[in-house]
């Protein structure tokens, strides 16, 4: 399949109509920070033609894909082998240090779902990876197999809001005492085995929120993205604007926090005029969290749990 035929960007179009104010602007520099397999870094490029991109990655195959979907860019596109935490450092090693637009498009992509082998769907049997770059880093069977019961107990309540974490991960202590973990399906059923009826009955496929809290440990992704929202927004340059998608409560929160600071008034209360210096340095775009139409969540299935913030940066650091 090509990237094309197996990627339905989600809430696309929303996203281009919040940073197209930034990025008509000659010159314009916008970052994906989530390139994926570029259908997002396609369409800023086709909707903005005079504004250049710079995408990141921390997965080899989607650059590689994405490489030749944007060919017909050329010089345009820059793509990154990197992750979003390393923001800053990418636009240092490219003299770029303000940009006028940053995407981030958060979670597993499309094609780490359709990819059996990667192990991040629950759905079919696969190895227990779930690594987004397979070159490094712990995979989501060796966290099973060797983290302390209680570790794994606070990662399935802290990232996968998981209520029966206690039973979940009993069940895996005694199950890896017998035989390591290897497998995804070893693991779902097993799930299905420990938690109660009633649990079952509710939210879906039981086994999504201990693979979501796996996938968030194996890849770092909430101490990445701890990082990398107050990067970019440190990074944009004034009249420039950012865009998050996030699929879960625990990354719309972290966003919602920092683009919320950056939007208030830090003055001490009483002052008769409040200094510049404790001004808003963010407006926010969105009322809230943004949820995708009916239309597009029937069109794309994966665009069901999407929540859309935006800000624009109104004001420069003051010295």
């Amino acid at each position: 399949m090509t990237s094309e035929s197996r990627h339905v960007p989600v809430m696309l179009q929303r996203c281009l109509d919040l940073l197209a104010p930034a990025l008509e602007r000659p010159g314009a520099v916008v970052v994906d920070c989530t390139l994926g397999l570029g259908g997002h870094s396609e369409a800023l490029l086709t909707r903005f033609p005079e504004a250049r991109l710079i995408a990141l990655d921390r997965d080899k195959e989607a650059l590689r894909l994405s490489g030749e979907r944007l060919a017909r860019f050329g010089d345009r596109a820059t793509l990154v082998h990197a992750i979003y935490a390393d923001l800053a450092e990418v636009l240092d090693g490219l003299g770029t240090p303000t940009v006028q637009g940053i995407l981030f498009d958060l979670g597993v992509s499309s094609m780490q779902l359709d990819e059996a082998d990667r192990g991040f769907a629950y759905a079919q049997d696969a190895p227990l990876d779930m690594r987004m770059d397979q070159t490094t880093g712990m995979s989501a069977a060796e966290v099973l197999n060797t983290y302390p019961p209680g570790e794994l107990v606070r990662i399935l309540r802290q990232y996968g809001e998981e209520k029966q974490a206690k039973r979940i991960v009993s069940a895996v202590v005694r199950e890896r005492e017998k035989e390591p973990f290897t497998n995804s399906a070893r693991l779902v059923e097993l799930i299905r085995d420990a938690l109660p009826q009633a649990a079952k009955r509710t939210g879906g496929n039981p086994a999504k929120r201990t693979f979501q809290a796996l996938r968030i440990e194996v890849n770092g992704e909430l101490s990445g993205l701890e990082r990398a929202i107050p990067a970019a927004v440190e990074r944009l340059a004034v009249g420039g604007r950012i865009a998050v998608l996030s699929y879960h409560s625990l990354e719309d929160r972290l966003v919602k926090q920092v683009f919320a600071a950056g939007a208030a008034n830090t003055a001490p209360p009483g002052l008769p005029v409040v200094p510049e210096k404790y001004q808003p340095k963010l407006k926010l775009l969105t009322r809230g969290a943004e949820l995708p139409t009916e239309e597009e969540i029937a069109e794309n299935r994966r665009a069901a749990p999407a929540r859309c913030r935006g800000v624009e940066r109104i004001r420069a650091e003051h010295l």
